[in-house]
């Protein structure tokens, strides 16, 4: 059986993912920022934690994985690239990678540019993307590291990813990016039926993530951007948007 995904809401407006392998009941989470909700949802689910993958160094990714850690004795997974700031790593992954779960491994994708050690995961069964703050729904992360040109080439890193690649993404953003896509790519239709479902979802304070590879490539200005040149623009325009 494939893996199940469950989100954990935590801090002001993080997801944090709890994963587990059907087969052998394996748990794994992918950026704790908060040890306390996730401690809860793993008592929820059978008081297991093997695995913490790490997607950056910021703080709201990695604020509660010692503790999980030392309560769970999980295994740590992150960035050779970025080893120096993050929590002693058990596995220090570059492009290429695998990083064993259960009977089921991702696939380590580098994706620089919101941090220059940032990572990814990729699982095929389903189809599921861990992308942290590279890329979210309708939108990308802040360069506060990395240049527009590592981003536009960390995005390349995903065209070989099926359509129903699901994104599972660090952060419920998505509201103030439909905003912000609607105004610079107004004659998108495909845009237009996603924006309309993401503002009656938020209307009822419900999550507008995962969304799919699929939906990305035909709605998300940023991901759709012809060469870096103009994500750079864009990303800045998004910077200063109101």
């Amino acid at each position: 059986m494939p893996i199940t995904v469950l989100p954990v809401p935590a801090l002001s407006d993080n997801y944090i993912w709890l994963l587990k392998d059907e087969d052998t009941a394996a748990v794994a989470v992918v950026d704790p920022g908060d040890a306390a909700p996730v401690r809860a949802a793993i008592e929820a689910h059978g008081g297991r934690l093997d695995l913490i993958l790490l997607t950056h160094h910021h703080a709201d990714h990695i604020g509660g994985a010692e503790i999980l850690r030392d309560r769970y004795d999980a295994r740590m997974v992150g960035a050779v690239a970025d080893e120096a700031r993050l929590p002693r790593l058990d596995q220090a992954v570059r492009a290429g990678d695998h990083v064993a779960f259960g009977y089921s491994s991702a696939l380590v994708i580098e994706t620089p540019g919101h941090t220059i050690g940032h990572v990814s995961y990729y699982f095929d069964d389903p189809p599921s993307l861990f992308c942290g703050d590279t890329l979210f729904s309708l939108g990308c992360g802040r360069l506060f590291e990395g240049t527009a040109k590592d981003l536009f080439n960390s995005f390349r890193q995903f065209d070989a990813l099926p359509d129903q690649t699901h994104v599972y993404c660090g952060h419920e953003y998505t509201e103030s990016n439909a905003r912000f896509a609607l105004r610079v790519d107004p004659d998108n239709t495909a845009l237009e039926k996603r924006a309309s479902e993401v503002f009656a979802l938020r209307a009822e304070h419900k999550s507008t993530v995962p969304s799919t590879l699929g939906s990305e490539r035909a709605c998300n200005p940023f991901l759709r951007a012809p060469d870096y040149e103009t994500l750079a623009r864009l990303r800045r325009e998004k910077d200063h948007a109101r």
